[in-house]
């Protein structure tokens, strides 16, 4: 439009911003109007120099030196608004006073393709930012009064720039606000997902970017990728790190799927960098809020539960005071009534089911009597290998019967353990009938030893079905079971655990679906008693 306004053969606007210059040209041409763009950093003695496609260096020179107030004119060849024009570019070159010796003569060497020119600055907010560049191939071919029209529509451009910056730079701001805000919302929504946030949050960040319609984004955490659309590798992108208690998370990148003109960090603006490192910060206190919560609701639900042991606990022993009584009696008249003479056949079979009924009753009050009030062990020097042949007898038949293969790898130099021989055979037995159970169709069942300098350990694994994560998790949960109805408590792993427990031991579990499952027990060797102590 200035092009065709001035009559000019060639109009150049510079303008700065992010760090470095704009350059936009508009020249005549036979056939029709040409235009040329160029993006520099302007510094006192940056080479190379940005070049017009009909340009020579030292006219190139000239605006550089203007721009950077590097030019030292006098005051006759300046108008009071800063701008310098000629109609001989010769004479004025001619006019340019000595520095340090040398002549700017020397320095400024231009051709005479436009002996017309008219150099005239840019303000705004009293600060220099850009220039608007005249040139026409007819002598004196500018005027006083042309010369301060040019002057008044650079300075209404001047005006209209800075009003054009601070709409972009506060639609920008809105943008990023916005951001931030939706961000805000996404997080306080109830029952969210910690996978579900992160996807919704990735989804905001492209709007709050220069150009929304190209961009993407993607948050890394924890190896877990939650990308848009439009994410692909490479490219212009920025990044930030998320960290999460001083320990690297993952990070936060946006990024433009097509090339677009550099700008403070390549195409990216200053600004969008403050927002993607605030971004990255505020989803690390989100992950570290979301976690603590978590905990918080882990643990609540351990208090749940504890207290829910300790009402079991109290009512167990209620209930079975009031149960042992009765099927003493169910158990005593039994026996009697199989001791009757003439006792038909069928009788005596289902008196021997409500005996058989009655003991397993028994066996389970025991057990509940055993979980809700532990006794104490009764400790003393124990040989381990031998609690272990002593249980193992009583399987022997019933393995071979099974179909399940018993290998033994006990240490021979195995050191005696401070312990309860008693609660450790019920600790083996509980473990090998559970082996067993896992095992319908046989396989085999491996028992171990081994002695560590501070510790003994029982290694006892099958073949057998396996478990699953989930299953693992709660089988030291009092009452939790996979077995039929009628076919376990869900307290003889509880039962142990308590046990090993009580012995300052560890139990730590390993299985898999279809693989089976390794159990190894560790008790600690400490301080024995003299012989003949308990």
């Amino acid at each position: 439009m200035i092009l065709d306004f001035s009559g000019c053969d060639a109009v150049e606007l510079w303008l700065k911003g992010h760090g470095k210059y704009f350059r936009c040209e508009a020249m005549h041409r036979p056939k029709g109007c040409v235009f040329s763009e160029t993006t520099f950093f302007l510094h006192p003695e940056s080479e190379p120099l940005p070049q017009g496609s009909d340009q020579d260096p030292g006219l190139v020179l000239l605006c550089r030196d203007m721009l950077l107030d590097h030019l030292h004119l006098p005051h006759p060849l300046l108008t009071k608004h800063g701008t310098l024009w000629t109609g001989d570019i010769r004479k004025l070159i001619a006019s340019l006073p000595e520095q340090d010796g040398k002549h700017d003569r020397d320095r400024y060497r231009m051709g005479t393709r436009y002996p017309s020119l008219a150099l005239m600055p840019l303000w705004m907010d009293d600060e220099k930012t850009g220039m608007l560049q005249l040139k026409s191939q007819h002598q004196h071919y500018f005027r006083d009064d042309l010369i301060e029209l040019y002057e008044h529509l650079a300075h209404d451009l001047g005006i209209a720039l800075a009003h054009r910056s601070a709409q972009l730079d506060l639609r920008e701001r809105v943008k990023e606000l916005t951001c931030l805000y939706e961000i805000a919302r996404v997080a306080a929504r109830p029952g969210l997902s910690l996978e579900r946030m992160l996807e919704d949050i990735t989804a905001l960040l492209p709007s709050a970017w220069l150009y929304p319609e190209i961009a993407f984004a993607r948050i890394l955490l924890d190896g877990r990728s939650y990308a848009t659309s439009l994410f692909r590798e490479g490219g212009h992108r920025q990044m930030a790190n998320v960290v999460v208690g001083g320990k690297p998370r993952g990070t936060v990148e946006v990024g433009y799927g097509e090339e677009r003109p550099p700008l403070d960090e390549g195409p990216f603006l200053k600004e969008e960098r403050n927002l993607i490192d605030t971004v990255a910060r505020e989803l690390a206190i989100l992950i570290k809020r979301r976690e603590v919560e978590e905990d918080q609701f882990k643990l609540q639900d351990q208090l749940r539960h504890a207290d829910r042991l300790a009402t079991i606990g109290q009512l167990t022993a209620g209930v079975a005071h009031e149960l042992n009584e009765p099927l003493g009696n169910i158990l005593g008249f039994a026996q009697l009534a199989r001791k009757c003479p003439a006792l038909p056949r069928q009788a005596d079979q289902d008196i021997e089911k409500i005996q058989t009924a009655s003991l397993n009753a028994r066996e389970v009050i025991r057990k509940m009597l055993t979980f809700t009030r532990p006794m104490p062990p009764q400790k003393k020097r124990v040989s381990l290998n031998q609690v272990i042949e002593e249980g193992l007898y009583f399987f022997e038949s019933r393995c071979a019967k099974e179909g399940v293969q018993i290998f033994r790898s006990l240490s021979p130099d195995l050191p005696e353990v401070l312990a309860d021989p008693v609660q450790l055979n019920q600790v083996l037995v509980n473990l090998v009938i559970n082996a067993l159970q896992a095992m319908p169709r046989g396989g085999t069942l491996s028992i171990q030893t081994v002695s560590a300098e501070d510790h003994l350990s029982l290694i006892i694994e099958d073949t057998g079905i396996g478990m699953s994560e989930e299953i693992i998790k709660n089988i030291f949960t009092p009452f939790f079971t996979t077995k039929e109805v009628g076919q376990g408590t869900g307290l003889g792993l509880p039962v142990v655990h308590g046990i090993i427990t009580s012995h300052g031991g560890s139990i730590e579990v390993e299985s898999k679906v279809g693989c089976g499952t390794r159990f190894e027990i560790r008790l600690p060797i400490g301080s024995l008693p003299e012989d003949g102590g308990d």
